[in-house]
């Protein structure tokens, strides 16, 4: 990996774990439904474009209902979810939440499609896993948070999941701008009726309006197009690995901007999370192979 793309996945993953910082700045004034149609409108008004000149829209309408299921699972469903826990829970806490996607991925994989899970990946969901749970015992202890924000957010990252397996079921092929195009356009029709029956009674305020359209322009539009030039550029086993950067972003934007602390508990959790995640991904026995597979120098 070159230094472009390793700058490219350090910005990629600050503007990912900023998104967590938006959402819990903007979805009291806004409203849950509001600021993801927000989100996903501003978005497809970025991404549109770009599909247009590189071609790719009559695509949208070929494979419609898929790219429609993919925007509900991947895009309206989750983003509406992690609003609500940004309601209640720290921009890091939320950030550390969102790295068990890949652990609900490899699940659902191997639920629906098959897929193998290896002693590696099984070991890995048993410590990320008791890494939630580590988490969530530190959060439900403080008498402030119910169980529900965090269920919230673990449900948003088992929607990921299922879309990861809906992309590689239906929409193998087909290139990834235009799923993220088409995604985000079906998830702003899908929205539309919810965010106007909920309508803020008054507008929001200016702090809240640029930590929406940031929301939408930077972590979803821009995010998106970076992502997929890492994965043209790296390949996708190394693109993912932004994954375990985000929620380090998460919790040094939520100190820095936010005056989050986060626990000794809560940190102890994100850690076994993130190994839990590298188990399961594959990512530590890959790093194994290729220590043991280097040649000797003389």
């Amino acid at each position: 990996m070159g230094i472009r793309q390793v700058i490219a996945l350090l910005v990629l993953a600050a503007i990912w774990g900023g998104s967590f910082i938006f959402m819990r700045v903007a979805a009291p004034e806004f409203g849950i439904y509001v600021l993801v149609a927000i989100r996903t409108l501003l978005a497809t008004c970025v991404l549109l474009p770009i599909l247009m000149v590189v071609g790719g829209v009559k695509d949208i309408y070929r494979y419609w209902l898929p790219i429609a299921l993919v925007g509900m699972a991947n895009t309206a469903v989750p983003f509406v979810l992690f609003n609500y826990s940004s309601l209640h829970l720290e921009a890091g806490v939320n950030a550390i939440l969102n790295a068990t996607a890949p652990m609900f991925g490899a699940v659902v994989a191997w639920l629906w499609l098959g897929d193998k899970l290896t002693k590696s990946a099984i070991a890995g969901l048993l410590v990320g896993f008791a890494g939630v749970a580590v988490i969530s015992q530190q959060k439900l202890g403080e008498g402030e948070v119910s169980v529900l924000p965090i269920i919230t957010a673990l449900l948003a990252t088992t929607c990921y999941g299922i879309a990861a397996s809906m992309m590689k079921k239906w929409l193998q092929g087909v290139r990834p701008l235009v799923v993220a195009t088409g995604s985000q356009a079906m998830a702003t029709i899908m929205l539309a009726p919810f965010a106007i029956a909920t309508l803020p009674a008054t507008m929001p305020s200016t702090n809240a309006w640029a930590n929406a359209v940031a929301l939408a322009i930077g972590g979803t539009g821009i995010a998106y197009i970076l992502y997929f030039k890492l994965i043209a550029d790296v390949g996708p086993a190394r693109a993912i690995t932004v994954a375990y950067l985000v929620p380090l972003f998460g919790i040094v934007w939520g100190v820095l901007f936010l005056q989050e602390h986060l626990s000794l508990q809560t940190i102890i959790g994100g850690v076994m999370v993130l190994g839990g995640v590298a188990l399961t991904t594959g990512v530590i026995g890959a790093v194994k192979r290729k220590r043991y597979t280097r040649p000797v120098s003389s």
